[in-house]
C-alpha cells in the first residue's frame, strides 16, 4: 500500500511518500479500515520531528485522524462490519489503570496514540481496535469526518465538558484560524455563545466573522486586552481558549471575567509564559487543560454533526502524496479550519 512514512526524524524532507506492507489483524477486537481521509494536526509535525517525548519504530507512518470503510474484523468484533463508514477516536490505553476503568484512557499514563505510538492514517489501510470506529454522520464526506476526531474531540472537551460553556456568555478565540480555534469558534457559535475572535491576521478575522463571531481583535495590537473588555462593557469575557501560550498567556488571563475560565491545549508560542498567580485566586479564575478526550464525549460530538448538520470547517484538501506541502502548509500557518489529506487511488 502507499503510505507517508518517516526513517527519522526531522523537517519535511524525511516525509517519504512510499510503498509499505498493509497492516494486518493481530487481535480479535482489531479492525482494517481502508482510509478514504485523514487530516493532519500539529502533534503531527512534532511527531516528525521526535520533539513529543514518544518513541516509535521507525519507519513509522505519521497521522491520528482517519475516516475510511471498515475492510476486515477480527473474530469478536460485533460493533462495526466490513463496508461500514467510519471516523477514528485515535488512541486508546492500558486497560489496567482507573482511568481505563472509566473511560478516560485520554489521562492513562500508557496510552498508545495513532501517528505517535503506533502507524497511523497517512496511508492507504490502518489497524485500529474496532471500538474505536465510529460510524460517520450522514451528511459528511470522508474529508470532513476525518476532520473530527483530535481537533473537534479536544474543543467539546474544553468548552462543553470542562468550561460548560452557557448560551449567552461571551468566549475569547485565540488564534482562531487554527484548527482548534475554528472548531472552537463552530461549536461555540452552535452553542449561542458571543464570540470575540482574535488572529494576527486580518483576513482571518473577517472569515470568522462570515463563520458567527462578533467581534474580531488583532491580537498584535498592543490595546488587545483593553479592546476585548471595551466589546464586554469592561466586564471581560466568561471563557478563554487558548491552545497558543507564550506572551498572550498574560493577556488572555487578563481578558477574563471575574470566575471566568481559561481552557488550553497546547503551547505553539511557548510553554512557559509568566504569570501573575495573584490575578488567578483574586479574580476567582479557572484553568482547564486537555488532551483529546473520552469516547463517550467523542459520541457527543458525533451526535450534534448528526443531527445539527453542521459539518467541521475545512481548509484544503492535498492528495497523500503531497502531505509535505500540506505539513508545510500548516507550519507556516496559513491554514483556516483543518488541512486533509485524501488516499491516492
Amino acid at each position: 500500500m502507499k503510505a507517508v512514512r518517516i526513517h527519522e526524524h526531522g523537517e519535511l524532507d524525511t516525509l517519504r511518500y512510499e510503498d509499505c506492507p498493509e497492516p494486518t489483524l493481530t487481535g480479535p477486537r482489531d479492525a482494517i479500515v481502508k482510509l478514504q481521509a485523514a487530516s493532519i494536526n500539529r502533534r503531527d509535525i512534532g511527531n516528525r520531528r521526535g520533539t513529543t517525548g514518544s518513541a516509535a519504530a521507525l519507519p513509522h507512518i505519521l497521522g491520528a485522524d482517519g475516516a475510511g470503510v471498515v475492510a476486515e474484523v477480527g473474530r469478536d468484533v460485533n460493533n462495526v462490519k466490513p463496508g461500514d463508514r467510519v471516523c477514528l477516536y485515535p488512541l486508546s490505553g492500558c486497560g489496567r489503570c482507573e482511568f481505563c476503568a472509566t473511560d478516560r484512557e485520554f489521562l492513562c499514563g500508557e496510552r498508545r496514540v495513532l501517528g505517535e505510538h503506533e502507524n497511523g492514517t497517512y496511508a492507504r489501510y490502518v489497524r485500529a481496535p474496532a471500538r474505536n470506529c465510529f460510524a460517520i454522520p450522514s451528511g459528511l464526506t470522508f474529508a470532513e469526518a476525518a476532520a473530527l476526531p483530535s481537533v473537534y474531540l479536544t474543543v467539546w472537551r474544553m468548552l462543553m465538558t470542562n468550561a460548560e460553556l452557557k448560551p449567552g456568555e461571551h468566549v475569547l478565540i485565540v488564534g482562531v484560524g487554527g484548527g482548534i480555534g475554528s472548531a472552537a469558534l463552530q461549536l461555540a457559535v452552535h452553542c449561542g455563545a458571543r464570540v470575540i475572535a482574535a488572529s494576527g491576521s486580518n483576513e482571518k478575522l473577517a472569515r470568522a466573522k462570515e463563520l458567527g463571531a462578533e467581534q474580531g481583535i488583532n491580537y498584535q495590537s498592543p490595546g488587545f486586552t483593553e479592546e476585548t473588555r471595551r466589546f464586554t462593557g469592561k466586564r471581560g469575557v466568561d471563557v478563554v481558549v487558548n491552545s497558543a501560550g507564550g506572551d498572550g498567556w498574560v493577556r488572555s488571563l487578563a481578558a477574563l471575567a471575574r470566575g471566568g475560565r481559561l481552557v488550553t491545549c497546547g503551547a505553539t508560542a511557548g510553554s512557559q509564559p509568566r504569570t501573575d498567580v495573584r490575578r488567578i485566586f483574586w479574580n476567582n479564575l479557572k484553568i482547564f487543560g486537555s488532551t483529546l478526550g473520552s469516547r463517550q464525549e467523542f459520541a457527543q460530538v458525533i451526535h450534534v454533526m448528526e443531527n445539527t448538520g453542521a459539518k467541521p470547517i475545512l481548509d484544503r484538501i492535498f492528495p497523500l502524496r503531497d502531505a509535505t506541502a500540506a505539513q508545510r502548509r500548516l507550519e507556516e500557518g496559513k491554514q483556516f479550519g483543518k488541512i486533509v489529506l485524501e488516499m491516492d487511488g
